[in-house]
């Protein structure tokens, strides 16, 4: 082991302790100590479900990428590793970027990964060299491969860029072939996908780019996953710099995905449709995996390049994954639906059939806090003209309140957060158009403290947000602008998992 390995495990095993459980979110996985972001090599190995993720102990800040870890049996509840990977040798001395892991034949997992290296140019710039490598451990401690770098500049095709090749994702093919998709900047016209296979996992060749952007949505791309699904191929892929259509796309970094058709022979990808993967603020970069049972499930990392580092440093812990969440196809939509073993951790539930609201903000008895999981349903009132404004008010007391709010007039959602306690003039809103039947609209928020999870008409669109709201804020209430009806069924969510009690962390 590294002394730069050993010290941050150190360091972390130390410092996470000290962070209590009630000041982490209750089900959504954050750092054991200092920075999270994009989440890494997230796989099923010998029985548990395994996430590395963009790591920095020493700060809530970004700094030089390690890989943190955490395993799950159930996808909610995380049991913190040591760290798995540190920046410690010539090629990654400036960062352990993104990848992935697969289970190697002789049954090692397998880390794939982007080192990044630092080089002055003669110009007098610095730029980064990333190039691709692995490690191979038994699930808590691997070992880089002596090999590294596997792949290099020398594997791009004509007008890569050495700078900006990054984030591989690896999965197995057909006839016992593996494949792997990275992304790269071509000729500087934006991302590109390309795909590379291998008989070994240590020999890697270029197949040719999947596609490429030609600046279609946003610049670079990065953090490429394909997956077959519900007689689709579907390409995953976060963008830097979009500009927004239409609702789509809003500016900034965000993920989106293509649906269509993986040509194997010819090795391209022909797309029939693309959309936002995520409507809200936070999501990005996201992983899935195809769990035990069959199901395709994706988790993101739920923050926003854009306002992530105004932070103090006095934060503990900075950043956290999504809520896990089940995909499907359903009339050229990818669907999105809340991990079904959510579902134990419900311990109360409230419901109110035929709530009539005309004009007025009221409260429900039974529905209140900060862990819940609650579902919607928006219904005009018959006799009287369609309304003109529902919302929902949650982490709310005198001074604060977060709002998800919608005008059927225009079929608009909108998250706000402009009065969750920021002091930042940061991005606090979010707009989707959605369908409805004049007004008849499902909602199915999940709050856990520090976020929350709109999933949309049984999660055709999906709106996400972090929000720092202290947790003395505890109120829920319902405002409409015309006549209305609706109906609410909440479950309090609470966790009597024996390793509930503390953060659960297993440092060794």
């Amino acid at each position: 082991m590294s002394e730069e390995l050993k010290r941050a495990r150190e360091y972390e095993a130390e410092f996470g302790s000290r962070i209590s459980a009630a000041d982490r979110p209750l089900f959504h996985l954050s750092p054991y100590a200092g920075w999270m972001n994009d989440p890494n090599g997230f796989s099923f190995y010998r029985g548990k479900y395994h996430m590395f993720y963009q790591y920095y102990p020493y700060d809530s800040h970004w700094g030089p990428m390690h890989w943190g870890h955490a395993v799950s049996a159930d996808l909610l509840h995380w049991e913190h590793l040591p760290a798995a990977l540190a920046p410690d040798r010539p090629y990654d001395h400036d960062g352990c970027f993104s990848g992935s892991a697969v289970t190697a034949p002789d049954g090692r997992q397998m880390l794939m990964y982007t080192g990044v290296r630092k080089e002055v140019q003669p110009d007098g710039s610095i730029r980064d060299v990333q190039t691709q490598n692995l490690a191979f451990g038994d699930g808590i401690d691997y070992e880089k491969y002596d090999g590294n770098p596997v792949l290099t500049e020398d594997d791009l095709p004509e007008g890569g860029s050495r700078f900006d090749f990054r984030d591989p994702k690896m999965w197995p093919c057909e006839d016992g072939r593996w494949c792997m998709a990275a992304v790269n900047d071509h000729f500087g016209e934006g991302g590109e996908v390309l795909l590379y296979e291998s008989r070994d996992l240590l020999h890697w060749t270029l197949m040719g780019p999947l596609v490429t952007n030609h600046n279609r949505i946003g610049l670079m791309w990065e953090c490429p996953d394909l997956f077959s699904l519900d007689g689709y191929d579907v390409l995953l892929a976060s963008a830097q710099d979009m500009l927004p259509k239409d609702f789509e796309y809003h500016n900034g970094n965000g993920t989106f995905y293509l649906l269509g058709h993986w040509d194997r022979v010819k090795g391209c990808f022909h797309t029939e449709v693309d959309h936002a993967a995520d409507y809200g603020i936070d999501f990005y970069a996201p992983q899935t995996i195809l769990t035990p049972d069959g199901r395709r499930v994706m988790i993101g990392w739920m923050q926003n390049w854009d306002t992530c580092n105004l932070h103090t440093s006095s934060v503990p812990w900075f950043g956290q994954m999504s809520l896990p969440r089940e995909l499907s196809i359903r009339d050229g939509i990818l669907y999105q639906q809340p991990l079904r073993e959510l579902e134990s951790l419900r311990k109360r539930n409230v419901v109110y059939r035929d709530v009539h609201l005309v004009d007025r903000e009221i409260r429900l008895e039974g529905v209140q806090g900060r862990t819940l999981d609650m579902t919607l349903e928006l219904e005009p009132d018959d006799e009287s003209p369609l309304y003109h404004r529902f919302a929902i008010r949650f982490a709310k007391s005198e001074q604060y309140q977060t709002t998800v709010s919608f005008r059927p007039h225009e079929s608009v959602l909108k998250i706000d957060r402009k009065f969750s306690g920021s002091r930042r003039a940061v991005i606090h809103q979010r707009r989707a158009k959605v369908r409805h039947r004049d007004g008849r609209l499902k909602l199915r928020l999940i709050l856990d403290r520090f976020s929350c999870e709109v999933f949309v008409n049984d999660g055709e669109q999906v709106l996400s947000m972090v929000v720092s709201t202290d947790l003395s804020a505890q109120e829920v209430s319902f405002f409409a602008a015309g006549s209305m009806r609706f109906h609410v069924s909440a479950y309090e969510l609470a966790d009597e998992h024996p390793a509930a009690a503390e953060a659960g962390n297993s440092q060794q």
